[in-house]
């Protein structure tokens, strides 16, 4: 079996690997004072939102499929288990956020927290980053969508109930057996739906990101997942599939999956080739987190039928999505 615990970083001209098992690594906390910018601008139509903030870098609920781990590689760090262990906290995010919307407020209709991290991370408890951008963004009056993993985000009822807020839900498994293998430090599906049931019953908007979608694994579950958010005061829904961007996360999920589920990595594995012409990737822009075959139709298909059955708003397509849209237009008849 192949064990990759953290592939190497792209950027170093030399690395090395441990001969045998690595050694024990500890949870480290770095403080960075950013003096730029908080907000990150996304071309992207992959994703709905042109605009986030992100307080923290690295992710300690460990996710093996996270497209942000080759983030940390631009720090000199691996996409593997240092971006498990070593997490930045951007500690002057509030203020840099208040002054920078001092200056852009106009041109920002929405802000999404967090493009490549959880916003409630475990360390939020106490930094409070997230809260404290939450109130910079109630004070101006902007729009907010979160999304998380953690039921933490209930602390912050009271700031959210003040806003215009959605909380997007991050829940692709029913079960804790099936979530393990992939999320192994992220709070349980079942914390997810009861901390989404707290928000929508204090009128908080809720939905369900039910992504990644990892073909023969999860796909089915795209009904059961629907109805419990429903039940759970979800009124909103998405889903994307699986992404792996980079060599270095390529190996890293896929060594995780042959150690973890070794009787069903190799048809998952050869599943996603399927939907990515041979490869475990796309990087077309606009076809990113969507496959191409029978399989991937079907479950749109399926997540379409249960969303409109059990009631969910209508979707409109974001601003950032409208613009891209026009654009491919405009390119075809010019």
């Amino acid at each position: 079996m192949r064990y990759v615990s953290n592939p190497p970083n792209p950027y170093h001209k030399y690395s090395a690997e441990f001969l045998g098992e690595p050694p024990q690594t500890k949870l480290e906390i770095f403080e960075e004072t950013a003096t730029k910018k908080i907000i990150t601008k996304n071309n992207s139509p992959d994703v709905g939102f042109e605009f986030s903030v992100n307080c923290y870098r690295g992710c300690i609920h460990a996710c093996t499929y996270c497209f942000a781990r080759p983030y940390h590689e631009f720090l000199g760090y691996g996409a593997g288990t240092d971006f498990e262990t070593k997490i930045v906290a951007k500690v002057n995010a509030p203020e840099l956020l208040r002054e920078e919307l001092k200056r852009t407020r106009r041109t920002i209709d929405y802000l999404a927290f967090s493009f490549t991290t959880d916003p409630y991370l475990p360390v939020e408890a106490s930094y409070e980053l997230t809260r404290k951008c939450l109130e910079v963004c109630r004070d101006f009056k902007i729009p907010v969508g979160i999304v998380t993993k953690s039921p933490l985000v209930t602390r912050d009822i009271d700031v959210l109930t003040k806003m215009d807020a959605t909380v997007y839900f991050s829940i692709p498994f029913l079960t804790t057996v099936q979530a393990k293998p992939f999320e192994p430090f992220a709070p349980i599906p079942e914390s997810r739906f009861r901390a989404m049931k707290t928000l929508a019953e204090n009128d908080i908007s809720v939905g369900i990101a039910i992504a990644p979608i990892i073909p023969t694994y999860n796909d089915s579950q795209i009904p059961a997942l629907l109805e419990r958010a429903r039940d759970a005061g979800a009124t909103k829904a998405f889903m994307t599939l699986l992404h792996l961007p980079t060599e270095s996360l390529r190996a890293y999920f896929t060594a995780r999956l042959e150690e973890r589920l070794p009787t069903k990595a190799d048809k998952i594995l050869n599943a996603l080739k399927r939907e990515r012409d041979g490869k475990l990737n796309n990087n077309d822009f606009g076809n990113r987190m969507k496959g191409k075959t029978e399989q991937w139709q079907l479950a749109v298909k399926l997540f379409d039928l249960h969303y409109k059955r059990l009631g969910f708003e209508q979707r409109k397509p974001t601003r950032i999505i409208e613009e891209k849209s026009l654009a491919i237009q405009q390119n075809l008849f010019d």
